[in-house]
């Protein structure tokens, strides 16, 4: 029922989403992962664990002419990705079938679960649980990602920071040209998040960059939002974050 459902705007209103009103709902993540991707116009992109397809869409919002696919565990979700415009399958990622196993892609983004479900407690919400609870493995996350780009192609990712030993040490057996960007919610804090890039048959020494900082001023002191000029035009501009 589209009670059950939002229809929510991104990217300044040039893309809406229908989303669940309860349970996982996509924030500021995906977008900026979407925005880490130096994609072209022609090239395809496939999104693990897509969720309501905010990563894919917004990307190919921001680059027309992209081919996009999302995988999807959670079948109500894949049927939201759907019903937003993305081409899903409805899939586990660690089973995909043989149609998309046939398949390369110049980028593969992934939003994984951030918190690892053996050192915690999980959400009651089915939706949210699947969306924040991991339950597949960093390792077979990237292993996946990898088999399925193309030489020369590139993974991004965005995680918790305390994840960093865990995606670098499953990007190394994998991938290469690996590239990490902090992500501090004001300037002087700690990075709570990072975005990470590995190439495939990469071979350029790993790179530490320096942090983007989401907010303005030490602390929140006003009503609404505070974002940074440079997030500001991400969110609102769809314009690109890195290189």
């Amino acid at each position: 029922m589209d009670d059950d459902l939002t229809h929510d705007a991104f990217l300044g209103g040039r893309l809406h989403l229908w989303q669940p009103r309860r349970g996982y709902r996509a924030g500021v993540d995906p977008v900026l992962l979407a925005a880490s991707v130096p994609a072209k116009a022609g090239q395809s992109v496939l999104d693990l664990g897509c969720g309501a397809g905010a990563a894919a869409l917004c990307l190919g919002a921001r680059v027309p002419g992209l081919e996009l696919l999302g995988i999807e565990r959670q079948s109500d979700y894949a049927a939201l990705a759907a019903r937003n415009g993305l081409d899903v399958v409805a899939a586990d990622l660690a089973h995909l079938p043989d149609a998309v196993k046939q398949r390369s892609f110049d980028h593969v983004l992934a939003n994984p679960p951030y918190f690892d479900r053996s050192a915690g407690h999980g959400s009651a919400d089915t939706g949210r649980e699947g969306a924040l609870g991991l339950d597949t493995p960093l390792s077979t996350w990237v292993e996946v990602a990898a088999r399925r780009l193309r030489p020369k192609g590139y993974l991004h990712m965005i995680n918790r920071v305390e994840r960093v030993p865990d995606v670098l040490g499953a990007a190394y057996a994998r991938l290469g040209s690996l590239e990490l960007w902090p992500i501090c919610p004001r300037l002087g804090k700690a990075a709570e998040l990072v975005i990470l890039r590995a190439r495939k048959e990469g071979r350029a020494p790993f790179r530490l960059h320096a942090p983007i900082i989401l907010h303005a001023g030490a602390r929140h002191e006003r009503d609404g939002d505070d974002y940074t000029p440079e997030i500001q035009a991400v969110l609102r501009d769809g314009t690109s974050l890195l290189p």
